[in-house]
């Protein structure tokens, strides 16, 4: 996909709307010592313009969430799921009884759109539970991930085919993660990810990753141009992050910082960026 494409995709918003337009998203992240992972994703969810972001954490964690993210609504116990327009788990979970009861709870309960990341993804893998997903979900593994999952520890190459025979199958979108990310649709078709750098490499980019593509998940995207335009808007914000900070001293919150400036150049110049 190059920026013209993206620019197409990109839902215009209402002057007149308000944050119920704009969809509402559950984040299932973070455990205690791993809430970087939940504050990461729910401002990036917060950034892709999601009208309402809630964050499902350990009770004890409140106060991390609370002043890292204001704007979003603070949850201890996973509740009706059918009032959610998506639902992201998995980033910085941890893989104890409590996250595996969520994940279960999930898989058995979700009735709206699902983003399964990280140690959502391990702990598929692990109860072979793949059977359970949802049609529709939005999977977001890295090679070592995919290799849990699938089985699949081969090249490149042979983990897009991989991946695409696990879509058509289970009726799913896989965001193979790396350089040239793979955003695999369940009818088998390939769109490589042209955006983003090796500053990108670093921790917390995947859960940045997965609460921009649960927040357009919320908004009504589909969930194949949600895991696509998801990925072009983080890789391009990664690339905005290291034209300034290089790819060197790049952190995820420098992601996070320059999703709005990553809309703006899909919108608004994307005759000199045919290249991205």
């Amino acid at each position: 996909m190059n920026i013209e494409e993206a620019a197409k995709l990109i839902k215009k918003r209402p002057a007149d709307a308000h944050k119920g337009v704009f969809g509402k998203a559950l984040l299932c992240v973070g455990s205690y010592g791993m809430m970087g992972a939940a504050v990461l994703s729910a401002r990036a969810c917060l950034r892709s313009g999601v009208g309402l972001c809630y964050v499902c954490a350990p009770e004890r964690c409140l106060d991390i969430v609370q002043i890292s993210v204001p704007e979003a609504v603070f949850r201890f116990e996973l509740d009706d799921l059918a009032v959610y327009d998506a639902i992201g788990v998995g980033s910085g979970l941890g893989s104890g009884a409590d996250a595996v009861n969520k994940v279960d709870y999930i898989l058995g309960k979700a009735t709206s759109g699902l983003v399964i990341d990280a140690d959502a993804i391990n702990i598929i893998a692990e109860k072979q539970w793949q059977g359970r997903i949802p049609k529709g979900a939005v999977l977001t593994p890295h090679a070592v991930e995919f290799s849990r999952l699938t089985g699949c520890s081969g090249n490149r190459g042979e983990q897009i085919k991989a991946a695409q025979k696990f879509a058509v199958e289970h009726g799913v979108v896989v965001v193979l993660k790396g350089a040239g990310t793979a955003v695999v649709n369940a009818d088998g078709a390939v769109d490589i990810n042209t955006t983003g750098n090796s500053g990108m490499a670093t921790a917390g980019s995947g859960d940045v990753l997965t609460g921009i593509i649960t927040g357009l998940f919320a908004q009504g995207y589909s969930p194949f141009d949600a895991a696509r335009l998801g990925v072009f808007l983080h890789g391009l914000a990664g690339d905005i992050a290291a034209a300034e900070v290089s790819e060197y001293s790049l952190i995820a919150s420098d992601i996070v910082n320059r999703i709005g400036f990553s809309y703006d150049r899909i919108l608004f110049h994307t005759s000199d960026s045919t290249s991205l």
